[in-house]
């Protein structure tokens, strides 16, 4: 079973080689994201006239921001969106009844192209960043093995929430087919917003004045997750001003 688990890894990798234009255009993208950053703290910096924001001096959020970035390379994944397109054209039915976990495979999946990612794309990327911005690694190399460890943790977290939401949207299952009590806790959740809701109004399951409910339930969740957003914002703002002075 693992050898089979690995040559998923390898096919997904020699897939992610044959699209060259995808890769390069990755390049670019991040290369402005980085860019971009990079200016916007300049500034940031040069305007508070505080030699350390947060803690961080602007070497230390220049590391920061290009490792975020370069890490994240490694790490995305669009598992989420593979597995609505098998259900779309119906390969899911046939990947339940292999002898495999589908969830382990859609994990591989995303490792090798997460692999991909980190030997032709984070590896010379932190190179050529590190010769154009002030970045700081660091000299120890116990310190770059944890950072290895924690950076396929970064991988596996990611992956599982992107299934999860996927799961709890109702992506893979409505969450009418969910036990009773598992159903009950997702809707009071809001996953069911995301996929289950707008499915079930498409496709006739929900009608009436069930649409319109569902359609209150997606309102009353964009304005309550409007308040942890906007109040951590402002959170985040203020303690930047106030660093600045």
């Amino acid at each position: 079973m693992l050898s089979a688990y690995l040559e998923l890894i390898r096919i997904r990798f020699l897939t992610m080689l044959a699209y060259r234009v995808n890769y390069y255009s990755g390049i670019l993208i991040y290369a402005l994201n980085i860019w971009s950053s990079y200016f916007i703290w300049k500034a940031t910096y040069a305007y508070s006239g505080s030699g350390a924001i947060g803690g961080l001096t602007f070497e230390q959020i220049t590391t920061y921001t290009v490792v975020g970035w370069m890490a994240r390379a490694f790490y995305f994944n669009n598992l989420d969106r593979d597995i609505a397109s098998e259900i779309r054209d119906g390969s899911v039915a046939v990947q339940f009844i292999r002898p495999y976990s589908y969830v382990v495979v859609k994990m591989m999946q995303g490792l090798g192209e997460g692999l991909f990612r980190l030997l032709l794309f984070t590896t010379p990327g932190m190179v050529i960043v590190s010769l154009l911005f002030p970045v700081r690694l660091p000299a120890d190399a116990r310190l770059w093995a944890v950072f290895l460890v924690m950076l396929l943790f970064a991988f596996l977290i990611n992956s599982q929430i992107n299934i999860i939401t996927g799961l709890f949207s109702g992506l893979i299952l409505p969450i009418s087919f969910f036990p009773g009590w598992a159903a009950g806790l997702l809707k009071v959740l809001p996953f069911q917003a995301i996929t289950y809701l707008p499915s079930s109004v498409f496709t006739g399951k929900l009608a009436g004045a069930a649409v319109w409910q569902a359609l209150g339930v997606q309102a009353l969740w964009f304005a309550l997750l409007l308040v942890p957003m906007t109040w951590l914002w402002r959170r985040a703002r203020t303690r930047l001003f106030v660093q600045g002075g």
